[in-house]
């Protein structure tokens, strides 16, 4: 593990690793979310680094020289290496798509479950907990129902069934509670907080942007260190669209490439707090909206990522933008004309990009990564009108191929 320090996002002061530290105080939990800040110095010297001897299909533990943690279990070996597929998309060619799909709970929530279960190790700590819409609560328990350690789970009771039924096989305590995320969230870090387990809120706990990077690190060894124009994610809370800008700033810091891509946020219309909040400008502040979309994943009205997914977006000279409901569903099934069955939030890259070359912001020439988050498996309610209903007789089915 690399020696890193904690700094403020907002008032920039720094403070050594300790236990139970997830911000800092005299900000507050979402003025004061922290950064992880290496010796980036040092890292350029690691053998690794200077003969990039990189795996494309390793786990996301080949990258250890830039992540916060000692421990590491049997299944992290299964956690990142995810395939870059190239597609020619919307009229361009050799579209990257990023799939987190494959996974072992199928979405990107492991990169940043794996981080949390081994840091709450490191600090010896043996419970966990985590609000979520689904994903992180899933992957979470599905991650650690391999350890010892207990892990309880809150998400509002409407989550699709599909990420419910993961979190009741892994043996979590699943406590399912009538209200919206941010509801659910709120009650869940107070108690949390009081009782003293480990956070794995990756919107308050600075280390799981951590894993969630390398992400972006992979994009770039896997597309042989060619590093692309832009870069669309999905955003509800904030924290994965951040962890993209630092990844691929860190491979910039440390020498390894010298470009970072233009990173587009995509929210959803019905509930699109952080691109409200980047669009009044600075000095950020997190705003809170009333809002639905079909995209439960990012169905998030109070964002508490919304100040590094702010600074980070503006420093790569990205933008946010949003879709509706239609869009996102559209960008499902015309996703899937590739092969690639995506979640709805997995899938608002897609529509991201095929509205920005409508509205000619992106070229032909321009190189593009779509990162597509989740599987659809985990929630087939959202395409259900897809569904055909058709039933055939033995004897309609062959009729139909002797005309």
């Amino acid at each position: 593990m690399t020696t890193y320090i904690l700094r403020c996002i907002t008032c920039k002061k720094e403070f050594d690793s300790q236990p139970g530290l997830y911000y800092c105080e005299d900000c507050g939990k979402i003025m004061g979310t922290l950064e992880v800040v290496y010796d980036y110095e040092s890292i350029k010297e690691d053998p690794v680094v200077r003969e990039k001897k990189f795996d494309k299909k390793a786990s996301m533990y080949q990258f250890s020289f830039l992540l916060p943690t000692i421990s590491k279990l049997q299944l992290d070996e299964y956690v990142g290496g995810t395939p870059l597929y190239k597609f020619d998309l919307l009229g361009m060619k050799d579209v990257l798509v990023k799939y987190d799909g494959s996974n072992p709970s199928s979405s990107y929530k492991d990169r940043a479950s794996s981080i949390a279960i081994n840091k709450a190790i490191d600090e010896g700590n043996d419970i966990l907990f985590c609000a979520s819409t689904g994903n992180a609560a899933a992957s979470l328990a599905m991650l650690n129902a391999y350890t010892d350690m207990k892990t309880y789970i809150f998400v509002p009771a409407a989550i699709p069934d599909g990420k419910r039924a993961q979190l009741e096989i892994s043996g979590a305590e699943v406590y399912a509670v009538e209200g919206t995320y941010d509801e659910v969230y709120d009650l869940s870090l107070d108690l949390g907080l009081e009782k003293g387990w480990y956070c794995r809120h990756a919107a308050i706990n600075p280390y799981l942007l951590e894993g969630k990077k390398t992400g972006a690190f992979e994009i770039v060894i896997q597309n042989d260190f060619e590093v692309p124009d832009y870069v669309f994610i999905g955003v509800g809370d904030g924290t994965v669209v951040s962890s993209l800008y630092k990844g691929f700033w860190e491979f910039r810091e440390i020498g390894l490439t010298d470009k970072i891509p233009k990173i587009i946020g995509v929210q959803a219309e019905g509930i699109p707090a952080i691109k409200e909040a980047f669009e009044k400008g600075k000095p950020y502040k997190p705003i809170a909206i009333d809002g639905s979309t079909v995209a439960d994943s990012i169905s998030v009205g109070k964002p508490r990522d919304v100040i590094k997914a702010c600074t980070y977006v503006e420093a790569s000279n990205g933008f946010f933008i949003s879709l509706t409901d239609d869009e996102i569903l559209d960008a499902i099934k015309e996703l899937g004309k590739t092969g690639i069955f995506a979640e709805p939030a997995g899938a608002v890259p897609y529509g991201g990009l095929k509205k920005l070359i409508y509205e000619e912001k992106i070229t032909e020439s321009d190189t593009v990564c779509l990162v597509i988050t989740g599987n659809g498996l985990k929630d087939v309610n959202a395409v259900k009108d897809a569904i055909s209903k058709t039933i055939f007789t033995t004897e309609e089915v062959i009729k139909r191929f002797e005309e």
